[in-house]
């Protein structure tokens, strides 16, 4: 049967159409902060929890350490992380944020309340619909 072979019955597309505008209404407020959306996730996990190997930033981030890699090298090269071999393990890279990394996020403070604006849904639709695209991608995954 092909009667479900249309863009309005599927669930991809409405996703992949809210991330992309999602990202285009992002993009002018990280503009101000010298960020791509990436880049801001990176600094989101960091602000979160400083000092993380490149490893736990992939699995935080659900990154390769091939894309993790050239955005945490743009970041050091803007003054915003470090990178540093752990003395533990000369195999793990740890990063670190930079006085700048830090104060960068006080500028940030009001993208989160100026996007949950822009989306047009109340707190509690927010709340909800990130938790059941949390679960979805869980089991996404799961089936990988």
């Amino acid at each position: 049967m092909t009667e479900h072979l249309t863009l309005d019955e599927q669930i991809c597309f409405p996703l992949y159409a809210a991330s992309r505008a999602m990202t285009a209404v992002y993009r002018p407020r990280l503009d101000r902060l010298g960020l791509t959306y990436p880049q801001y996730l990176v600094m989101l996990a960091l602000w979160e929890r400083d000092n993380r190997s490149v490893g736990d930033l992939c699995d935080a981030l659900a990154l390769d350490s091939g894309t993790l890699s050239p955005l945490l090298k743009r970041l050091e090269a803007a003054d915003l992380v470090a990178r540093q071999r752990s003395a533990v393990d000369e195999r793990r890279v740890d990063i670190q944020l930079t006085e700048r990394g830090c104060a960068l996020r006080a500028a940030a403070r009001e993208i989160p309340a100026s996007m949950t604006e822009a989306a047009g849904l109340s707190t509690d639709e927010l709340v909800a619909l990130r938790e059941t695209l949390r679960r979805m991608t869980d089991s996404l995954l799961s089936q990988l």
